[in-house]
């Protein structure tokens, strides 16, 4: 059986200047992990239009389970302008009032998240009050034992100490980036380095593992005192769209499998900068990236038993995987080594 992870929050579609594209922090989340292995549902809710259709559509054709993808009879489906700058980098229009905004707790999102290994949930969905209610209910009734991601996606004015400290407590795994970090900083009061803030935050929420993503300084882990930096090498960027919730996919099936930190960094580094080389958010992502995680043969569950062992192992399976963190990837135009695509 491979691992269930469970997306919240919203799903839009994202009109990008080349035409329509599906995205939404979870969802996106929810399509990379199943790409690579995992059993994949996602909680969310959409029109009673065409868009929320071929949304629905979408998901069953990739076999994400339906039911937990509620329908509302008056708010649209969720929509995004988006407009890129010259190096890709996305700026959001996130339209209001719409479908996911009145998200609910239904007896099938209860029963995915109760059955869960790990849930994916952010900042932006609980912008308004209703879908605030709901999802903090539905993170709040995951197994004590399960991964509470919080990707904060902190987005326009979406955003509030109380919203993010209630997340916090409710979650056991945190990613941000390096944009987000100093407004948790000047929100709670930390000083210091880098890696102070990210140990205070770690420290106040009893946080297992704190994922930093840094632009052209590659991305940052901490967990149980260990620290991962890899940093980033060049890749042609399309667009930045996805790519960080590819790599908190990648991140929380690494996490399950118990791979060492620093494979779980430099694989989520490498299927993020696919990503980045793709339109959209959720490309095909290519075998040799998912076979790394086993996906459709059964691979998570060796993984995850293997590595319950000493050093020697551990050093075993990163030779084994055939890189090190060195070689890791963040995104990266080659021809634009100040860019700072967002993730």
């Amino acid at each position: 059986m491979s691992f269930r992870v469970v997306g919240i929050g919203e799903v839009l579609w994202d009109l990008l200047p080349g035409g329509a594209q599906l995205g939404g922090a979870p969802a996106n989340f929810a399509y990379h992990a199943h790409a690579l292995g995992a059993t994949a549902s996602l909680v969310t809710r959409v029109g009673n239009d065409d868009l929320g259709k071929t949304i629905v559509e979408r998901f069953e054709q990739i076999e994400i389970a339906d039911d937990t993808i509620q329908v509302d009879d008056v708010a649209p489906t969720g929509t995004v302008t988006v407009a890129l700058s010259r190096d890709g980098i996305p700026r959001y229009l996130i339209h209001e009032n719409v479908a996911w905004d009145h998200l609910a707790v239904t007896t099938p999102a209860l029963r995915v998240v109760r059955a869960a290994d790990a849930v994916c949930f952010g900042s932006l969905a609980q912008r308004g009050d209703i879908s605030r209610d709901a999802i903090q209910r539905l993170v709040a009734a995951a197994s004590a034992t399960a991964l509470r991601v919080l990707d904060i996606n902190v987005r326009q004015n979406y955003f509030s100490r109380d919203v993010i400290e209630r997340s916090l407590r409710l979650a056991n795994v945190l990613k941000l980036n390096d944009d987000e970090l100093p407004i948790l900083a000047q929100l709670f009061g930390l000083t210091g380095s880098i890696r102070n803030q990210i140990e205070a935050l770690t420290q106040a929420f009893s946080l297992q593992l704190v994922a930093l993503t840094r632009g052209p300084a590659g991305s940052l882990l901490f967990q149980a005192g260990e620290w991962s930096d890899c940093p980033s090498v060049p890749t042609i960027v399309v667009d930045t769209i996805g790519a960080g919730d590819a790599f908190a996919a990648a991140l929380v099936l690494g996490r399950l499998c118990h791979m060492p930190l620093d494979v779980i960094n430099t694989l989520a580094n490498e299927v993020a900068r696919h990503v980045c080389s793709c339109a959209g958010a959720t490309p095909r992502l290519p075998q040799h990236l998912c076979d790394r995680y086993g996906a459709g043969n059964g691979a998570l569950e060796t993984v995850s038993g293997s590595m319950a062992a000493t050093k020697d192992t551990q050093d075993d399976d990163n030779r084994n995987h055939n890189i090190t963190c060195q070689e890791s990837s963040e995104t990266r135009a080659v021809a634009r080594e100040t860019s700072r695509p967002r993730r």
